[in-house]
């Protein structure tokens, strides 16, 4: 057997502690408390090695499980040990750890530290005092060359090219003693980590905004021959051979990093007097598509050649390229962008207006404005009849595609108007465009997403609350689909997307008021929304969705991706279908609709819907579409319910028209086969403007895709508002169900 299976963790492996990682809630530091008192690691020390079945305990608190895979821990224990002897080996099976030796517990807690979220700087004095045994302030030579150790172990499970990053590390390390004492204090190891560029991609350096002119690393795989911007020699590996900058894709070698200028774009002009003329920037080389003046194909011809420009992405042959005097108008984008000449500081009297507006508004709850890095508070003035984009990315939704659309925007755009939800939510956002006209809203994520923008959006002060339009990530995306914008990104061309919002049509989004009246003492789960905006649900359906919630809270791992997900909700379905948990629903609750009781007596009913839109579930149509030939019925001026079943069958959705429809379902069949298309729709019931339900038992719900048990209640739903939506131009498939 190959040995380097027993010290390597496979790709799949660690991207499997990866998951696990990001859906716990503990960090290192809370591990690090198990060792004392009483603890559960406490007749261990973090100053001497640990055993496996202490390492496995370890684990498990780390990851917040309450069991781990047994070969996923065996290995990655093993992958903190040196290569098992030729003696050794043969006594020795993949499937027992025991006898199988220790491992350092700091060389465990540090690496499992570089793989956490946080700024860098915090992960290196964490490094540094997890080292600093004594606490003398000084690390030896030794002791520094134990975390680089670990810093080079994550690299290779990142797939970075270690040959060049191990010198890097090194040379750093001679130069960050400074005073050539033989160690290293706190200060000269956070100077020398936060200079050092590859260090800093290392470690997880956000791709936050400081200040202008600083390039945003980070490492890449490059598919085809590309060249350093600093040394102009070509980039060498199979793996990610350089660092590229997400802001204007300037590109160096790991060991150029440091010696790049601050090059990269101007995201703000530093006074009014700079808001006139808007010039290209111009990135050299590394341009292999066609001349966008004369239309031939740019060659490399083994050196950097060709321009881009980081604004208008026009892409020119050198001797193609215009006077320096000619104005970039920031190209086939420029409806949707923010250039720099539109956002600068605002003068001494307006700041001080400013912060008082801030301190009157509490709607903000305290958020700080949007400021340069010496403090001074940004606005925006955009360029006359054009409407400037403001983005919003959720990076956790569809797997590392939230990423990718991430950085992807912070280049096709200004980055001021990209906002990471992981960071900071909607709320900085929201403010800086507060009193910007003309504005649209990208929200790229699930349901979940879009749901948690329109309600941040809906308790700002808008002069005119903004349309919104969605890029879907996530699984269901059933407000996607209805508003023609897709069941899932596929990785289609983000160029198409933006071009399709500037086309896109403004429509209204009906918003209901969700309240819940508890008429017992029994405990449940607490109810997750307030508001519906695409649909609640009350038994079958809702016990699935609660079972697959619970299930994925307890092993995340497991619902990493759309297929398992899918497969994961037909076992929990084709349970549900022998126990059959909601029988008979009509009997132990009851709907009224505008004051009309609706008579369940002739019904068995397993599940009932109350929607607002026309899709559930990752695109079923529970109402279903009219047959040809019916009218659609005059619109319903009274507010009273429409209960007739003759009259319900000409009834039809609409997504702004202030009325809900109620669905009855008669079991999990019905609902796979309405998902298949062999049935049409469930059963109507009403069409109406507001509904009361009381229920007389425990009983699983959910609101727009999030489940929760619920005790006996009196469940009143009622007319909110309406928000701006935008609808996709019709060549989107809306109605796929991916």
């Amino acid at each position: 057997m190959d040995g380097e299976w027993w010290t390597t963790l496979s790709p799949d492996e660690f991207a499997q502690l990866h998951k696990y990682i990001e859906y716990s809630t503990k960090k290192v530091k809370d591990v690090l408390g198990e060792f004392d008192g009483k603890g559960r690691l406490a007749k261990y020390s973090t100053e001497q090695n640990i055993d496996f079945e202490g390492f496995r305990t370890l684990m498990k608190i780390y990851l917040d499980l309450e069991d781990i895979p047994s070969q996923f821990c065996q290995h990655l224990f093993w992958s903190f040990q040196t290569r098992p002897s030729e003696k050794d080996a043969p006594n020795t099976k993949p499937d027992d750890a025991s006898g199988q030796g220790v491992v350092c517990v700091k060389d465990v807690v540090c690496y499992l530290s570089f793989l956490e979220g946080g700024q860098p700087e915090d992960k290196l004095k964490f490094t540094f005092k997890l080292y600093d045994t004594d606490a003398n302030g000084l690390l030896d030579s030794s002791e520094v060359d134990r975390i680089i150790a670990q810093m080079m172990h994550v690299a290779k499970y990142l797939d970075w090219d270690v040959t060049e990053l191990n010198p890097i590390l090194k040379d750093m390390m001679n130069e960050i003693d400074y005073d050539k004492n033989g160690t290293v204090s706190l200060d000269e190891w956070i100077k020398g980590g936060m200079t050092t560029a590859p260090l800093l991609v290392l470690l997880g350096l956000e791709a936050s905004l400081k200040d202008d002119g600083q390039h945003i690393w980070r490492l890449k795989h490059f598919s085809r021959p590309v060249f350093c911007n600093m040394c102009q020699s070509i980039l060498l590996g199979i793996r990610k051979q350089g660092l590229c900058c997400t802001f204007c894709k300037y590109i160096v070698h790991e060991r150029c990093a440091s010696k790049a200028p601050s090059s990269c774009i101007r995201t703000y002009s530093k006074s009014i007097k700079e808001t006139n003329v808007m010039k290209h920037m111009w990135v050299d080389g590394n341009c292999n598509i066609t001349c966008g003046s004369c239309q031939k194909t740019i060659k490399s011809f083994q050196r950097l050649t060709g321009v881009h420009c980081a604004w208008c992405h026009d892409t020119l042959h050198n001797e193609c390229m215009p006077p320096d005097t000619e104005e970039c108008d920031c190209g086939q984008f420029k409806d949707h962008v923010l250039p720099p000449s539109a956002i600068y500081p605002v003068v001494l009297d307006r700041q001080n207006s400013l912060k008082k507006k801030d301190d009157d508004t509490s709607s903000l709850d305290g958020e700080m404005p949007i400021t340069t890095v010496d403090g001074k508070i940004l606005q925006i003035i955009p360029v006359p009849d054009t409407h400037p984009l403001l983005v919003f990315v959720n990076p956790k939704s569809g797997g590392k595609q939230g990423e990718r659309v991430l950085r992807k925007f912070q280049y096709l755009l200004n980055p001021r108007q990209v906002f990471n939800l992981a960071k900071d939510g909607p709320k900085p956002g929201l403010k800086f465009f507060q009193d910007v006209p003309n504005i649209r809203v990208l929200v790229c994520g699930g349901d979940g997403t879009v749901g948690w923008i329109l309600d941040s959006t809906d308790k700002m002060h808008f002069p005119v609350k903004p349309p919104v339009a969605i890029l879907p990530l996530g699984t269901g995306n059933d407000l996607a689909r209805c508003l023609r914008w897709g069941g899932g990104y596929d990785g289609e061309k983000l160029t198409k997307i933006l071009k399709d919002i500037e086309v896109a049509i403004p429509t209204l989004l009906d918003r209901w008021s969700f309240e819940v009246i508890e008429s017992s003492e029994e405990k449940g789960d607490p109810v997750p929304h307030n508001i519906i905006n695409n649909y609640f649900s009350i038994g079958v359906d809702a016990s699935i969705a609660h079972r697959f919630h619970v299930m994925r809270e307890k092993y995340p791992e497991k619902f990493n991706s759309r297929m398992k997900n899918k497969l994961w909700y037909f076992e929990f379905a084709t349970s549900e279908t022998v126990s059959a948990t909601c029988k008979n629903l009509q009997e132990i609750l009851e709907i009224e609709c505008s004051g009309t009781l609706i008579d369940l007596s002739n019904l068995s009913l397993e599940g009932i819907a109350i929607l607002n839109i026309p899709s559930m579930h990752g695109g079923s149509n529970l109402w279903g579409e009219n047959k040809r030939g019916e009218t659609k019925h005059l619109p319903n001026k009274t507010n009273a319910a429409i209960t007739d079943p003759e009259a319900l069958k000409s009834c039809v959705q609409d997504l702004s028209d202030r009325l809900l429809e109620v669905v009855g379902l008669e079991g999990v069949i019905e609902m796979g086969q309405i998902y298949a298309g062999l049935k049409n729709a469930g059963r109507r019931l009403a069409q109406c403007s507001e509904v009361t339900i009381r229920t007389k038992r425990l009983l699983p719900m959910q609101i727009d895709g999030e489940p929760w048990v619920q005790p006996p209640c009196t469940i009143k739903i009622a007319h909110k508002n309406q928000l701006p939506m935008l609808m996709g131009p019709f060549s989107k498939s809306s109605g796929s169900k991916k």
